[in-house]
């Protein structure tokens, strides 16, 4: 429901300029990682599937 309004929310903005970094798989806007362009809940799902490449799982 939340990702299915995002856009027309979105067109209706007066400011142009205050744009929101979101999660592109689930919109979230917190915990965002800019470098991967994920929520940091979506991150670890993808890093743990192995389809974000360089990312493993550190262990000491």
């Amino acid at each position: 429901m939340a990702k299915t309004c995002m856009p027309i929310r979105e067109e209706r903005r007066k400011y142009k300029v205050r744009v929101r970094n979101r999660c592109r798989v689930c919109g979230r806007s917190r915990g965002y990682m800019r470098r991967f362009d994920l929520c940091r809940i979506c991150f670890r799902h993808e890093a743990l599937r192995g389809t974000l490449p360089g990312v493993v799982k550190s262990s000491w």
